[in-house]
């Protein structure tokens, strides 16, 4: 009989991976990152551990949304004071914002608690195709 191993912050190999957004679809490129940021695609996943790799997002200018959604989905945020509310629809924010738009996205498909808040630390998007983290020799990861 085999014993369920739980991985330990310690034993885990962390790799970095380089995703290009040229092209994809803004939720089916977040649901990838995500799943690599929690580490499912490793054999010694855990649910409560971070036993994920960094991912970098480039050129996240160019993620696409289909149908309506550039006019009708909502970017809404609170200032905490009455009548605070403001709302951006989603061509403003890949206009002004594209960064901010795909680490939203990917935040919803991470959970909703402190090891999320820890894994989306492990990303970072950048508007164009160049990033400054050649240093860690990312790979590329095909989406």
């Amino acid at each position: 009989m085999t014993k369920t191993v739980a991985a330990k912050k310690e034993d885990i190999a962390r790799q970095w991976w380089v995703i290009s957004a040229k092209g994809q679809r803004l939720g089916r490129l977040a649901s990838k990152v995500a799943a690599v940021l929690r580490g499912k695609h490793k054999t010694c996943f855990t649910p409560h551990v971070d036993c994920g790799d960094f991912v970098i997002v480039t050129d996240a200018e160019q993620v696409e949304l289909t149908g309506n959604k550039l006019t009708q989905k909502k970017w809404y945020r609170h200032s905490g004071y009455p009548g605070g509310l403001k709302e951006t629809d989603y061509g403003t924010l890949l206009a002004k914002r594209p960064e901010m738009a795909v680490m939203k996205a990917v935040k919803g498909m991470l959970p909703h608690n402190r090891l999320g808040r820890q894994l989306l630390k492990k990303l970072r998007v950048y508007r164009g195709s160049e990033h400054p983290h050649e240093a860690q020799q990312p790979q590329e990861l095909k989406v």
